[in-house]
């Protein structure tokens, strides 16, 4: 099933074409909207491929429950017969997302193998042959870079940004930026940047030492105190452990704006009770991250009232299932927010028009490829600090100078 109230039918205006090694010569038809799209564009691909996409980090990057030392993902290139060309990528971090990056790239080459064998059929069968082939969670990471690539290639063969063919709410996005765990010292010194580059709203990952975290807390206020918080604690945390930092801040006066999954993804019970403590006692909202991979998660969440916002994640549940979760949470009532792994801007790229295009999302956290050494991507959306913005580049925009990757 396509869900209908992500999908909009649409007219363009008249598009700006750029240049790009992947600018098709036909003239576009007006865009039909995605559910329309999935429906009537016949997929016939010549070309099917993924390798490793390995980029180095500013600094490692510490959460809870791992460390990064280096994007370590997989791209994904589709060419049609006419000559466009869509990108993709799979994030890959081991105990969040189910595959290592040998295992995503040989699932990778499986399914590019069945792109080859599907010429003529829709785009909704092709995707949903995907979906068969690679299902749940066990591969959603691979399923969703497959899902972007095929989809981007599309959108570039009728000349339409993904932006709009998401439903043209908006071409630009403002995100949050991510502090790993670090000293207080250390902590400090990157809010005193990010502040200045124009951040207003910075997540901290906490969830390994309640005390240390406090620390680091008092330290970025000192230099940003105007910022807003959003506290990703990724499962590190008990219940009780939770509830005793929402009341330490209480007293510093200090009110996150989201605490997101403070808990073991497992741990239901004490999701619950920390959002239910987190709303009434603190006005606090409760974001599942780690808890909502799947649609029936969610609506688990919304049977039994454990959560008040859902971490939308592409590498978690692909893009068709990410698009069945956003229409169930918004029919529930249920806040969204839409991350990532960490990924480059291909990856974040399509998130972000996914972001811009439905206009949904109360929390964007979309910043990881600021964290990264080197940027291999290419084009792709505009970058000033927070602010993302998409023109009216077909598909997503970004690409890979595909040899220098081998």
């Amino acid at each position: 099933m396509v869900p209908s109230a992500a999908f909009l039918s649409l007219q363009s205006p008249p598009l700006r074409f750029s240049k790009s090694p992947t600018a098709c010569m036909a003239a576009p038809p007006a865009c039909l909207g995605f559910k329309n799209l999935m429906e009537t564009y016949a997929v016939s691909v010549q070309r099917a491929e993924g390798r490793a996409l390995n980029v180095p980090l500013l600094a490692p990057f510490m959460i809870a429950t791992a460390r990064v030392d280096s994007v370590e993902n997989v791209a994904v290139r589709v060419e049609l017969r006419n000559g466009c060309v869509g990108w993709g990528e799979s994030p890959i971090l081991p105990g969040v997302t189910a595959e290592d990056q040998a295992a995503a790239l040989a699932a990778v080459a499986e399914a590019c193998r069945a792109l080859l064998e599907s010429p003529g059929k829709t785009l909704a069968i092709v995707l949903a042959e995907i979906g068969g082939m690679l299902p749940g969670h066990s591969f959603a990471s691979v399923r969703a870079g497959i899902e972007m690539a095929l989809i981007d290639a599309v959108a570039n063969s009728i000349g339409v940004p993904l932006w709009r063919l998401f439903g043209g709410f908006s071409n630009a996005i403002t995100t949050d930026i991510t502090i790993p765990i670090v000293s207080p010292t250390e902590a400090a010194e990157l809010a005193s940047k990010y502040r200045v580059r124009g951040f207003k709203t910075l997540k901290l990952k906490v969830g390994k030492n309640l005390s240390a975290d406090i620390e680091v807390l008092k330290a970025i206020r000192t230099v940003h105190p105007d910022c807003l918080f959003i506290l990703d604690a990724n499962e590190g945390y008990s219940s009780e452990e939770a509830i005793q930092v929402l009341q330490k801040l209480h007293e510093m006066e200090v009110t996150p704006i989201l605490f997101e999954q403070p808990v073991h993804r497992d741990d239901w019970r004490g999701l619950g009770r920390v959002s239910r403590v987190a709303r009434t006692k603190y006005g606090v909202s409760v974001a599942a991250d780690e808890s909502c991979r799947s649609l029936d998660d969610v609506k688990k969440i919304v049977k039994e009232d454990l959560a008040h916002v859902v971490n939308i994640k592409l590498a978690k549940m692909g893009v068709l299932g990410a698009l069945e979760i956003i229409d169930l949470a918004r029919e529930s009532g249920l806040d969204l927010m839409i991350g990532g792994m960490v990924e480059t801007r291909l990856a974040m790229g399509f998130a972000g028009h996914l972001a811009a295009g439905l206009g949904c999302f109360k929390f964007i956290d979309l910043d990881t490829p600021l964290l990264l050494a080197e940027d291999p991507v290419l084009g792709g959306y505009e970058v000033s600090g927070p602010v993302y913005k998409f023109t009216n580049t077909r598909g997503h925009g970004g690409f890979l100078h595909w040899d220098n990757i081998c």
